[in-house]
């Protein structure tokens, strides 16, 4: 009943909020975009109260693939907008007018394949992983993770990139192509919901925090802002950065409830499923500016590996949204 009760009043909050806002502006509209998977499952209580809301001030949409955000951010038509961290940092560096907000969920990257086949490290030797696109983000990532187990890729850990997709991959997966894959949420719980012989073997986003200086987690997803937006509307900015938080926290309290709005906006088949995924997504909605270190470690990381793969060079301080 009371979890009802907060969930009318932010309600009433937000409609009340821009109808005040509307009195002003005619034609005041908003639009927020998040990626089907984690990001949107983080941000469900919220996506779900802007659904609900009778006059449309804001546009919530949910898309499949990283690209075609980035090509509404290219074209400025997203207030807010979630992108891989990489991403953000290469759209950052073409000097767009977007600025790094928050990280709404952590490392989602997992090694799986079937049971008892792998249980540490130092079994991957003489093994062959594959693994989505080379010099894509779970490959850099994965490359740095075995060498600090002291595994070399390409020569203890044979590498294959046959796959080019994460559904491709988690397809083979399924269907016994890639013994062993990595991949992220919620693919992993979609291809073990599938193949009852798949496990999670090795969490990447644990053995990313057991290695690091930092001993955060891996932010790899990315909350922009644009830059106009906030400056114009900072009382509403902080409304939403209040309002993202709450869901990412509910999702995480509410499992079962969060799994009902999941399947009802898409994202996943059934609620089984999605309360499988849940825990496994690594949600915690944090703001950039107080993360700053592990995103900058994380960059950093990326950097070493491909200065490509995050657009030449490491962002400088204006990066981070600090307000």
């Amino acid at each position: 009943m009371r979890t009802g009760k907060i969930s009318f009043l932010l309600l009433f909050f937000f409609i009340s909020l821009f109808a005040c806002s509307n009195k002003h502006h005619d034609s005041l509209s908003f639009r927020v975009l998040t990626l089907k998977g984690p990001s949107a499952i983080s941000m469900i209580r919220w996506i779900d109260e802007i659904r609900r809301m009778p006059d449309g001030t804001i546009d919530m949409e949910i898309m499949n693939e990283p690209s075609q955000v980035r090509n509404q951010i290219l074209k400025h038509k997203a207030d807010l907008a979630v992108v891989p961290m990489n991403m953000a940092s290469i759209l950052y560096n073409r000097q767009t007018d977007y600025q790094l907000l928050a990280v709404p969920v952590w490392g989602t990257l997992y090694l799986f394949g079937s049971k008892n086949q792998i249980t540490c490290w130092n079994d991957l030797k003489g093994k062959r992983v594959f693994v989505m696109a080379r010099g894509m983000t779970p490959d850099i990532l994965f490359r740095y993770l075995l060498t600090r187990q002291g595994l070399q890729p390409g020569k203890d850990v044979a590498l294959d990139y046959r796959f080019p997709t994460h559904i491709d991959l988690a397809n083979a997966a399924i269907a016994g192509k890639a013994p062993l894959a990595i991949l992220s949420e919620p693919l992993v719980s979609l291809a073990v919901s599938r193949n009852p012989q798949l496990v999670p073997l090795i969490d990447l986003n644990q053995a990313w925090v057991n290695q690091n200086s930092t001993h955060q987690p891996m932010p790899q997803t990315a909350l922009l802002v644009r830059s106009q937006f906030a400056q114009e509307h900072a009382v509403i900015l902080k409304k939403w950065i209040l309002a993202l938080k709450q869901s990412a926290h509910w999702v995480n309290k509410h499992p079962e409830e969060a799994a009902a709005l999941i399947v009802q906006y898409g994202i996943l088949p059934d609620t089984a499923l999605a309360r499988q995924a849940i825990p496994r997504c690594h949600i915690s909605f944090q703001k950039a500016s107080e993360v700053s270190e592990s995103i900058y470690h994380y960059l950093r990381i990326l950097f070493e590996y491909d200065p490509r793969s995050i657009g030449g060079k490491i962002p400088d301080d204006h990066f981070i949204f600090a307000k």
